[in-house]
């Protein structure tokens, strides 16, 4: 944890829900874990505005509790990480309006809104966002709310149990049996439940969560297949996606490196599955080259030969493909081969660098020293006896490159670059608020006399009501927020790129 990340955190947590859960989020974020008594007292704010903020952290899984190891109370622990993944909410909702269409977006984006809660909850919700509410809508969210459960996109909310040693403290227990199992939905139920006649609901009890690991299995899937793309081309790409469907049904999914997949059954899914006569025709040459870039390894020769994915290997490569493209945008594409040389080398003194990277003597040492300072490279020295009779010792020194120590670097500009941006998008629509909203209101009375059918003359004259100067600022506003909230979808793909690097370093 850094200062760095905890303005950043507080800052995602005052945008969505407001100063006094900020203010309890920010306590947490200082102590490793805090019982209830401790955060009030330190917080100066009353017990019942603490509940309803841990309430709400806790209801989206921002908090989680536990008992201390006395068993003499409830302590709890802020997840800093989910605060992060609050950014991510509107790439998991294209993500399914992408994969499942509209209705399954629609249910997506309504359980993220309530953090966690039952289906019939969710399906009359996203029914009353829908433009149709008749039974014909129920049944399809209904079935659309069963797919995404089938498909691990929905999982069943951990529910409270006591622990064996107090019965009064509880933690909270994930039923594995139960994970995906979705619960009889009565459509005559729904239905009565929509119109108020009856109050109870008929999965009353069961609650739901987004899975937010399976939407990572599948960014973290396309970031592999991109590359693929990338260095090769679409048909390269298409058998990788083969390959980790093979790969999910004989290895669990965040293994460092998969179990065996042989070549017979890769052939098989692709005659099966794909239309594409080319990469039929030419799988096993796509099958050499993405070897060849260090996705895949031969096992053996056994079944046409066999191939495993080292998934720790691939994301070091893209984490240094990511490091270099920092390097090369900030300091040019000279330091990035000095950069490469060094990294290649392992350990390479100051007159080899310009040997090597085939860069002038002085313009080198500026670079290479440049690169030292902003801790993209380390140096260590060594000392060796000199020659003749006095055996005076003589220094050297080497550069090389911790890549673990500049990932854990880059993520802190990536957490200072979102904390500006959000609050820079922040602060113009403060400042703008009420230009905004005038804006807003006259594209809604627009619409309506649209609707009903006002001449195009009236309508250029109410549209009037906006300045020209006014419609400029509110032009270059936009423009400057759009162009904010990309930025911050862009450092959100290269934190998950570093993350993932470091968590499968640690495996």
């Amino acid at each position: 944890m850094s200062i760095q990340l905890g303005k950043l955190c507080s800052c995602i947590i005052q945008q969505h829900f407001g100063d006094v859960v900020r203010t309890v989020a920010d306590d947490l974020f200082t102590a490793v874990a805090k019982t209830l008594t401790m955060i009030v007292n330190s917080t100066q704010l009353t017990k019942s505005e603490v509940c309803k903020a841990l309430a709400i952290l806790l209801k989206f899984g921002l908090v989680r509790y536990q008992p201390n190891k006395a068993l003499t109370g409830t302590e709890y622990i802020l997840d800093y990480e989910k605060i992060l993944m609050v950014l991510r909410y509107p790439r998991y909702v294209h993500l399914i309006q992408t994969k499942y269409g509209p209705e399954s977006a629609i249910l997506t984006e309504e359980l993220l809104r309530a953090g966690y809660q039952t289906a019939s909850y969710i399906i009359l919700k996203a029914t009353a966002a829908s433009d149709e509410k008749d039974k014909g809508t129920i049944t399809k969210l209904r079935e659309k709310f069963n797919d995404l459960v089938t498909k691990n996109y929905f999982i069943r909310a951990p529910s409270p149990k006591p622990v064996e040693q107090s019965a009064e403290l509880m933690i909270l227990d994930y039923e594995e049996q139960n994970l995906f199992q979705m619960p009889e939905l009565d459509l005559k139920k729904l239905l009565d439940l929509q119109e108020n006649k009856i109050n109870k609901a008929p999965d009353e009890g069961i609650y739901w969560l987004v899975n937010l690991e399976k939407f990572h299995l599948d960014f973290r899937d396309t970031i592999m297949m991109s590359a693929v793309e990338r260095l090769v081309d679409e048909n390269a790409g298409e058998s990788l996606t083969y390959l980790l469907q093979l790969m999910y049904t004989r290895t669990k999914p965040w293994e460092t490196v998969s179990n065996p997949i042989p070549m017979v059954e890769l052939k098989q899914i692709c005659e099966k599955k794909s239309n594409n006569s080319e990469l039929i025709k030419y799988l096993d040459q796509y099958i050499a080259v993405i070897e060849s870039i260090g996705f895949l390894s031969k096992f053996g020769d056994m079944g046409g030969g066999q191939y495993t994915l080292n998934m720790k290997r691939i994301f070091e490569q893209l984490t240094w493909s990511c490091i270099e493209n920092v390097i090369t945008e900030k300091y040019g594409s000279k330091a990035a081969r000095i950069f490469r040389v060094i990294r290649m080398k392992k350990y390479v003194e100051q007159e080899d660098i310009q040997k090597e990277a085939m860069v002038p003597a002085k313009e080198a040492k500026q670079l290479t020293y440049k690169l030292m300072q902003e801790n993209y490279l380390q140096i260590q020295p060594f000392r060796k006896l000199g020659g003749g009779n006095a055996g005076a010792p003589k220094s050297f020194f080497l550069f090389y490159v911790n890549q673990t120590q500049i990932v854990a670097m880059l993520l802190e500009i990536c957490y200072k670059s979102l904390y500006n941006s959000i609050t820079r998008s922040t602060h113009d629509k403060t400042v703008n608020k009420r230009l905004i909203e005038k804006s807003q209101r006259l594209d809604s009375i627009v619409e309506a006399m649209k609707d009903r059918g006002e001449s195009e003359d009236y309508i250029a004259e109410i549209q009037e009501t906006l300045t020209p100067p006014e419609k400029e600022i509110l032009h270059k506003v936009k423009i400057r927020v759009k162009s904010l909230y990309s930025a911050e979808i862009g450092i959100d793909e290269t934190i998950f790129l570093l993350k993932l690097f470091q968590q499968y370093q640690k495996k």
